[in-house]
Order: C-alpha cells, then sequence, then structure tokens
C-alpha cells in the first residue's frame, strides 16, 4: 500500500497531466483563429499598402500634369504681358495723326495763339468752339473768328500740307431749337450742326481753301463731348470740329466721298 507522500506525488503528477492534456485543446483553435485573422490582416494590409502606393503615383502624376499646365498658362500669360508692353511702345510712337513734325508744331502754336482754337496733336483734329465762332442760334460766322481760321488755312496751302484734306463736322448741345428767329432758318438741331458746318467750310473756302479739299459732316447732338447737362458741359458740346486727313484716307478721298461744292 502506497504511503501518503506517494499518493499526494502522483496526484500532483495526474494534475499536470490532465491540465496538458484536455485543457489545451481550446487554446490550439485560438491560436489557429488568431493565426487566420493574422494572415487575413496582412493580406489586407499588402493589399491596401499596393492600393496606396498606386494612389500616391497617381497623384503625383496629377499633381505633375497640373504643374506642367500652370507653367504652360504662366508662359502664355509672360508672352501676352510682353506683347501688351510692345503694343504699348508701338502705340506711344506711332500718333494716327496724318501731320509731320513741323505741321503738328505750326498748329499747336496756332493753339497756343488763339485759345477758342483746340489742337489734338495725336488725331490731328482741330476744334472751334461755337460760342466763338456763331451767335446764339445762328449759323454767320462771327469776324472775330476769322483771323484763327485764317492761320489755319495758311498753314494748309503752305509745303507739304498742300497735299491735305480737311472734313468739317458741326455738332449742337442737347437743348432743342425753340426760338423762333433760329427756326425760321433751322428746324432743328441737324438743321443747325449741318448749317455752321457749311458756313466754316465757305468761310474756309472765302479765305482760300480749295473747295476740292474740303467735305463736311453734321451730328447735331448726337455725339456730345460731355454728359452732364450744366452750362460749362454744353458750351464743350456745341462745337465745329476740323479734321485734318491724308490725300488716301476714304473721307477725303473725292472718289468714294465728294466734296462740298
Amino acid at each position: 500500500m502506497p504511503s501518503l507522500p506517494r499518493l499526494a506525488l502522483l496526484a500532483i503528477v495526474g494534475g499536470l497531466v490532465l491540465s496538458t492534456t484536455g485543457c489545451s485543446m481550446v487554446p490550439r483553435r485560438q491560436l489557429a483563429q488568431a493565426q487566420l485573422r493574422s494572415r487575413q490582416l496582412y493580406e489586407q494590409n499588402q493589399s491596401l499598402a499596393q492600393t496606396s502606393a498606386q494612389e500616391q503615383a497617381r497623384l503625383a502624376q496629377q499633381i505633375a500634369d497640373m504643374q506642367a499646365a500652370r507653367d504652360t498658362l504662366q508662359q502664355r500669360v509672360d508672352n501676352l504681358l510682353a506683347e501688351r508692353d510692345q503694343l504699348k511702345t508701338n502705340i506711344s510712337n506711332v500718333s494716327m495723326s496724318p501731320l509731320s513734325k513741323d505741321l503738328t508744331k505750326a498748329f499747336e502754336d496756332l493753339a497756343r495763339k488763339y485759345p477758342e482754337f483746340e489742337f489734338d496733336p495725336l488725331t490731328g483734329v482741330s476744334k472751334f468752339n461755337t460760342d466763338i465762332l456763331f451767335e446764339l442760334g445762328k449759323d454767320d460766322v462771327r469776324p472775330a473768328a476769322e483771323p484763327a481760321l485764317r492761320e489755319f488755312v495758311t498753314i494748309l496751302n503752305s509745303g507739304e500740307a498742300l497735299g491735305l484734306q480737311v472734313l468739317v463736322s458741326g455738332h449742337t448741345d442737347d437743348r432743342p431749337v425753340t426760338r423762333n428767329e433760329t427756326k425760321a432758318r433751322h428746324k432743328d438741331n441737324w438743321d443747325l450742326s449741318a448749317h455752321r458746318a457749311i458756313a466754316v467750310v465757305r468761310t474756309l473756302g472765302r479765305l482760300g481753301l480749295k473747295d476740292n479739299r474740303m467735305g463736311l459732316s453734321a451730328y447735331g447732338p448726337h455725339q456730345p463731348v460731355a454728359t452732364t447737362k450744366d452750362e460749362k458741359s454744353r458750351q464743350r458740346n456745341r462745337r465745329v470740329e476740323i479734321y485734318v486727313l491724308a490725300p488716301n484716307s476714304p473721307l477725303a478721298n473725292y472718289e468714294q466721298a465728294p466734296s462740298f461744292r
């Protein structure tokens, strides 16, 4: 019969055997599941890593394409700015006026001498305020305006200016013709502006400018240089403009636009 110490030892050994056999079945299943889950997670991570790399590559290509497009647009902008600057330089160096430097200076001197005469050196356009040329509502050129007109003709009849033409344009302010005295000769502002242009053409002809170098136009109140309704603005709008034109200008070419006679 075994002794008590031997029985205790056997019990301990048996308990160890049971704990390492019967109870070991649960950890093995969990381990297999954990391994399977680990593999699944690994494969997912690999797939995600591959997808992320592809996405990063795609985004990097998009960024590169956008930068290339931006560089192209910037180059176009730079080219346009350079063209604009060149055009500004060309415009600043080129005048629309058919007048030479000597003729431009002669008209500028005339403008300084007669304040009622305005001259634009860029376009060659001369202007006379109609309040200087005419009395209110009338189309007879004032004698006081003739000295400026005479010197204007003298310039046009000198040297290189002999080939130039002129177009005389009449303008009125926005107020309708109401005075009976004025309406007796001019039905409305169309008539008044036309009759004043005719009067200037005839005066220039009488002062020595040949008829075949002149033409005329009338605009009534429809081309104002000032849009406000005060008297100063109206005075600016009441004007006769004289355009000095090159011989080949369509407005000056008698074959296309017969001159006034």
